[in-house]
């Protein structure tokens, strides 16, 4: 049913958050924001079990963000994004079984995002994507860390191909990196 209940943020299936993940990669760079919503519902629903209605919000404030963000080219432009993140970690607080500032969390987001616009590496902004984890979960260790700098070197990956070099096999690839971040963020949240 559609009623309120705990979602569990620290619950997934790493393969299955790798394949939505890559494909709502794809969805943002092709500027299918209809798509991106729809995997992002799936996402929400089917891995974390966010009820259908917070689901929907979850995923409507995601899309948002990620749409408000794209055309931005300076960090002034970017804040037109932080609304709409704010509402999404909201969301994520008020039934994903985790306490913490969802203010915080989207800056922090945000403040990612806009650190792979400035020409930043995966080093230097892999840990800011681990601040997110910190922010949201109260946790950071070796797996944690070890998952945000694979993310951040599959973006790289994927940025490093922004001219329309992107083939499947590349696609495959990033994939597989997210499946190794996934699985490490997963034991990492679950480390005492």
């Amino acid at each position: 049913m559609g009623l309120p209940r705990r979602a569990h943020l620290r619950e997934f299936d790493a393969a299955a958050v790798a394949r939505l993940e890559t494909t709502m990669w794809r969805n943002y760079y092709d500027g299918e924001y209809a798509a991106l919503f729809a995997n992002l519902y799936r996402l929400n629903r089917d891995q974390y079990e966010f009820s259908p209605w917070d689901s929907l919000r979850i995923a409507l404030y995601a899309a948002r963000g990620a749409q408000a963000f794209q055309p931005t080219r300076s960090r002034v432009e970017a804040q037109s994004a932080l609304p709409a993140l704010e509402h999404y970690f909201t969301g994520m607080r008020e039934h994903g079984g985790e306490t913490f500032d969802p203010s915080e969390a989207a800056r922090l987001e945000l403040d990612w995002w806009q650190l792979r616009r400035e020409d930043a590496t995966p080093v230097q902004y892999g840990p800011a994507i681990a601040r997110v984890t910190k922010a949201v979960f109260g946790v950071s260790n070796a797996d944690t860390e070890q998952s945000a700098l694979v993310r951040a070197e599959m973006m790289d990956y994927r940025d490093a191909r922004s001219d329309g070099r992107m083939r499947e096999e590349d696609w495959q690839r990033i994939e597989h990196g997210l499946l190794h971040s996934y699985e490490s963020l997963k034991v990492g949240l679950h480390r005492p």
